[in-house]
């Protein structure tokens, strides 16, 4: 009995979260996970909220509460970091984050009391690692992901140095934020509870713009200026970590330094590499099995298992063995050129271009529509959108490819939709 009052007090919530591209598919985990992180009130309540930002008049509205009662709400939420707010024109507005990159993550970037850390964290990695639906719907579906890999720049020859644009770097991502802040690793932290970390630093991964807003106001992250920002890249980079980030080009709102033994982004990259669910960098290491001497350390730094070693087929050297990449698994990380002492390992450009969403509005709505659910973000049910929200999204949907224009338009069966496609086609 007490499974199925727990399972119909954050059903509604659990739908509400499957609207947004990154959701996450029900299941008895993902109930105890909420009733963890929400109350059955706070369930009820944010399951009623709309997709898109909203203003404290808003949610007024539709909860019906007065407005300080709303606040006091708000505040609470935003305090545990399940909402987001940023303050724009003298005003909060506020957002529902995903769960991730959201608030699963917040909830372990920072030591706390108020809620059972370890056993939330036992209740992730039954869900993440052992149950696997919502890491294989999250990192695998559609052309479109969540997160793309940073070029470690040091490994970079002068010429490909010259030549990189700004948003491949993790470190212009820093110089340009308007605000930086870091907490601790949700991955490494979660095995930590489960007695299966690494020993890679912890108070390392990077939040940046109105999410690092947001987090270092309620205390989940601690500000940093673009200095400290560079020291803590530097030292991610010694640690031979990965930078994963928000797969955008402009106001890029995370970027974490991942290990490969506990990152579930790397862990997703080793099970479901064929499905791509890491876009990778636009760079590929290239081996000069002349120079290669068979040291190993290429493969034993690779998080991604891309590297291996195989017979040289050196008549004179019978045993000698060299790296060989896998192209298909590479993430085009770096490490290991920087880890090669012999100049055996080399980056060059891939042929093909990785293509990167311009900013977070861009990269949910073709998410959306690999997934399927664009009338979601259009036709979010829960209050009617602003004529400048509805611009915004159609604005997004009149600069995609024509293959894609076509999807959003079948998705949404809208004469309207198929009009303005054509105008602006013409």
């Amino acid at each position: 009995m007490a499974h199925h009052t727990l399972k119909n007090s954050y059903s509604s919530l659990s739908d509400r979260l499957n609207r947004f591209p990154q959701g996450a598919p029900p299941s008895d985990l993902l109930f105890k996970i909420l009733s963890i992180l929400f109350t059955e009130k706070e369930a009820e309540l944010v399951s009623t909220l709309p997709i898109k930002p909203f203003t404290l008049e808003k949610a007024s509205r539709i909860w019906k509460m007065d407005l300080n009662s709303t606040q006091k709400v708000l505040d609470s939420l935003a305090d545990k970091a399940i909402l987001v707010d940023v303050e724009r024109n003298g005003a909060s507005v506020y957002t529902l984050p995903p769960p991730m990159a959201g608030f699963f993550e917040f909830s372990l970037m920072r030591y706390t009391k108020d809620i059972d850390q370890k056993t939330l964290s036992e209740l992730f990695y039954q869900y993440l690692n052992v149950e696997e639906d919502f890491v294989r719907e999250l990192f695998t579906l559609g052309e479109t992901q969540l997160g793309r890999t940073f070029v470690n720049e040091p490994a970079l020859s002068a010429d490909d140095a010259l030549m990189i644009l700004d948003y491949e770097r993790a470190s212009e991502v820093i110089q340009t934020a308007s605000h930086m802040g870091v907490g601790i690793c949700y991955c490494r932290h979660k095995m930590h509870h489960m007695d299966k970390a690494c020993d890679a630093p912890l108070d390392i991964c990077m939040t940046f713009n109105g999410s690092a807003e947001s987090l270092i106001k309620h205390g989940f992250a601690r500000s940093v200026d673009k200095s400290e920002g560079m020291d803590l890249l530097q030292q991610a980079y010694q640690e031979n970590l990965v930078q994963f980030g928000e797969n955008v080009r402009e106001r890029v709102n995370f970027i974490c330094n991942c290990c490969g033994c506990c990152c579930e982004a790397l862990i997703a990259q080793r099970k479901y590499s064929a499905l791509n669910p890491i876009h990778t960098t636009n760079y590929l290491p290239v081996v000069d099995s002349d120079l290669c001497t068979g040291c190993m350390k290429c493969v034993k730094v690779c998080p991604v298992v891309a590297m291996t070693m195989i017979s040289a087929s050196d008549s004179k050297k019978t045993e000698r063995n060299v790296a060989e990449l896998n192209e298909d698994v590479c993430l085009g990380c770096g490490l290991c050129v920087r880890v090669c002492q012999h100049g055996a390992v080399k980056l060059k450009q891939r042929e093909k271009r990785v293509i990167t969403p311009m900013n977070s509005a861009h990269r949910v709505v073709l998410m959306a529509i690999d997934r399927g659910i664009l009338q979601n973000l259009i036709f979010d049910n829960q209050v009617l959108m602003s004529h400048r929200a509805l611009a915004a999204l159609f604005g997004v949907i009149f600069k995609l490819p024509p293959v894609k224009q076509a999807l959003a338009s079948r998705q949404l069966k809208s004469r309207y939709l198929e009009t303005l496609l054509r105008r602006v086609q013409v």
